[in-house]
């Protein structure tokens, strides 16, 4: 009797080997392989060729009825921080767990990584922070652009906190580039929350010579609450540091003049910088900035002293 591939492991892609065995026998399956209308995805783990090609079916084939999680790149992918890129699926098991990687699956092993799981659509992935540390040092100082977005976008996202991703690094003391990481987890605990951000904290705001700022200030102006980009307490200037495609439709304009007039209600002055003169012209920037901060400073003493 002859038997259709697709029939027999059915919607989800992929079927153990012990269930396709039940149906069909060895030399079927055998010849399905050779043919290319089965793919081995791992030992004990076969899937259609066109369900081998997805990342996430590999991912929930492999970790079906174990004790494993989704991990590095993977668990990225899965928590909707980065693409997923060409080539295997990582997953993470315990120690003293057996399993053999292939092709398709890189196979990790770490103490604790099943007991601290995550579940994202109901797959067991690593927590966010676990993901961005053990990318890290995987990829390559060329890859780790997108590690790095990661990391910031997860921290603006609230996936994680800044003291999350340290103490992970704290734990991984052999960790290649980790120099660098702990850089970028030092500006994100100060509150930067975009690489334009970085950007003008290292090279406009903390410059020698400028005044000093805080990152992420919250200010409450009756029952709204605003959060500044950037603020001096001494002169109550904030600093506004606009992506280059933020702020650039008419109705969020208006938002930032109606935001910046209410700031401005509770003694707060705002400068604005678009992307293009923030990082086209630091120095005209921090002239700007040191020479509001004196004028306000001076304005605020002479409100004192009346």
């Amino acid at each position: 009797m002859a038997h259709d591939p697709e029939r027999v492991v059915g919607e989800p892609g992929w079927i153990t080997g012990p269930e396709l065995l039940s149906r069909v026998s060895r030399g079927t399956v055998r010849n399905w392989v050779a043919a290319g209308r089965l793919v081995r995805l791992a030992p004990g783990l076969f899937a259609l060729p066109a369900a081998a090609g997805d990342w996430r079916v590999r991912v929930a084939a492999v970790l079906h009825d174990r004790e494993a999680v989704a991990s590095h790149v993977t668990g990225l992918a899965l928590w909707g921080l980065t693409e997923h890129p060409p080539g295997p699926v990582h997953i993470t098991v315990e120690p003293g767990r057996s399993g053999r990687g292939s092709p398709g699956v890189v196979v990790h092993r770490r103490a604790g990584a099943h007991s601290e799981r995550r579940l994202v659509a109901g797959t067991a992935v690593a927590a966010v922070e676990r993901a961005v540390v053990d990318s890290w040092g995987l990829a390559s100082p060329g890859d780790r652009a997108a590690v790095r977005a990661a990391a910031i976008t997860a921290v603006r996202q609230r996936l994680c906190r800044p003291e999350d991703l340290t103490r992970e690094l704290v734990r991984s003391t052999r960790l290649p580039g980790r120099a660098e990481l702990a850089g970028l987890l030092r500006l994100l605990e100060d509150g930067c929350q975009s690489e334009l951000e970085i950007w003008g904290c290292l090279n406009v705001l903390r410059a020698p010579g400028m005044p000093v700022f805080v990152q992420q200030r919250r200010v409450a102006v009756g029952a709204e609450t605003f959060v500044l980009d950037a603020a001096c307490e001494e002169s109550m200037l904030a600093v506004e540091m606009d992506g280059a495609a933020w702020h650039g439709s008419r109705a969020q304009r208006e938002r930032d003049i109606r935001r910046d007039s209410l700031l401005a209600t509770v003694g707060w002055q705002t400068l604005r910088y678009s992307y293009t003169r923030l990082t086209r012209f630091p120095e005209a920037c921090r002239r700007d900035i040191r020479a509001v901060h004196v004028a306000r400073r001076r304005l605020l003493r002479g409100d004192v002293e009346r």
